[in-house]
């Protein structure tokens, strides 16, 4: 019997990839856009913190109230998919590597538990992206690292790369179906190729040759991980003139508690050469992670305001049941946490004022969407543009010159402009 099937996506780009990789294996089902047209909602599901696992509880129980079956993938079907199944809070889960399967286990329609293993690679190509302007492709999957505090080695597995060959024959069809605006995604996408003799350097030196491509954006990446070969392409027109660097601390006694591979001293350099290069700098920080003493934290901030970040996703620490830092019996008091969190918070919205008003150049701004009479869309330096014009420029590129700038995000009348 034919079922009505929703995706529901939570947490990072990699997701984002993999729920439309999801999609292309349902044949003989329809996708529907909504919860409330659904036999069965499938989760692709985010872990990183307590507050993810939260939010997944509280999606599965609404959605269960409604008797709609629900599927767990993602990151939480490794950490949690076992315990809501054994409590029959969920129809099935799904392991990463059977991915492949979906459409199988809706047509037979038994309970399953098919967690998987954690060394497959995906390699089907993707190679079209409903509702989105830009093109998610995921390079490679798992991480090598082992901080203290990250769930995610666990429940992704080892660092393994997608073969080049195949990731250059993905874009190249994106780039055919008329997709300019390429993200490189993964869980470590610094790592890329490293076990093969190969780089993330070298592969965009590939990409950034294809026809068609206009902007290349990249996912998180670690300081260590920003070699030679990344550095010969930092002037390319085409490369996103932001990079999000986690630097996840800026205090060296901290980064080694949290067993971070990253050095301040070699991370405060790097971030000024690529500041005086003029890309907008941005980075993860965790506040308040076990052994952040005042001590530790005021100089941490005293060295946090010399990064010129611009952009931050920081966030109190999640003990993570299983990681080192989670037996840390130390704890922070809440309101301390939430004071270090917003002083953060406003040293970077600062920054990025300050970025923004001293920009000169015309900024390339590819439109994502139109919410009431404003189009929005992001610069090259990813800062959201809010544009009101007459004219349908929807998923167009706009050459800005003239704008008005303000603390969250830059508006600009595209009818004065012309």
């Amino acid at each position: 019997m034919k079922k009505k099937v929703y995706f529901k996506t939570f947490g990072c780009r990699t997701n984002i990839y993999d729920t439309q990789l999801l999609k292309s294996y349902i044949k003989d089902h329809e996708i529907v856009k909504s919860e409330n047209e659904a036999d069965i909602v499938i989760v692709n599901s985010c872990t990183v913190t307590n507050g993810a696992d939260s939010g997944l509880r509280t999606y599965i129980n609404n959605i269960k109230k409604n008797g709609i079956k629900v599927i767990l993938t993602g990151c939480g079907a490794v950490s949690k998919g076992k315990e809501l199944f054994d409590k029959k809070e969920i129809f099935g889960v799904l392991g990463a590597s059977n991915k492949s399967k979906i459409n199988q286990f809706i047509s037979e329609n038994k309970e399953f538990y098919e967690i998987g293993n954690l060394k497959f690679i995906d390699t089907k190509i993707v190679s079209d992206y409903e509702n989105h302007t830009k093109a998610f492709v995921k390079i490679q999957e798992g991480c090598d690292f082992a901080c203290s505090y990250c769930i995610i080695p666990s429940v992704r597995g080892k660092s393994r790369s997608i073969p080049s060959e195949e990731i250059i024959k993905q874009i190249k069809l994106l780039a055919y179906n008329g997709y300019s605006e390429i993200v490189l995604t993964g869980t470590n996408i610094g790592s890329y190729g490293l076990k093969e003799n190969n780089s993330l350097g070298m592969l965009l030196q590939r990409v950034g040759k294809i026809d068609g491509i206009k902007r290349i954006r990249l996912g998180s990446l670690e300081p260590a991980q920003i070699d030679e070969s990344f550095k010969e392409i930092l002037d390319e027109p085409w490369l996103e003139k932001h990079l999000h660097i986690a630097l996840q601390h800026t205090n060296e006694k901290m980064l080694r508690i949290m067993k971070r591979r990253s050095h301040t001293h070699n991370d405060l350099a790097l971030f000024n050469e690529l500041s005086q290069k003029g890309f907008a700098l941005g980075t993860d920080f965790i506040v308040a992670h076990p052994g952040e003493s005042e001590e530790i934290w005021k100089e941490a901030l005293e060295n946090f305001k010399f990064f010129n970040l611009t952009h931050i996703h920081a966030f109190i620490f999640s003990p993570r049941n299983g990681t080192y830092s989670a037996s840390m019996s130390e704890r922070i008091n809440g309101e301390i946490a939430k004071e270090r969190l917003n002083i953060l918070k406003d040293i970077v919205t600062k920054n990025n004022f300050e970025f923004r008003k001293r920009q000169t150049e015309k900024l390339e701004v590819l439109v994502e969407s139109k919410k009431n009479e404003f189009y929005e869309g992001y610069d090259q330096f990813f800062n959201k543009i809010k544009i009101k014009t007459k004219q349908d420029i929807s998923k167009q590129w706009i050459l800005l010159e003239k704008y008005d700038r303000q603390y969250e995000c830059n508006f600009v009348s595209f009818d004065d402009e012309k």
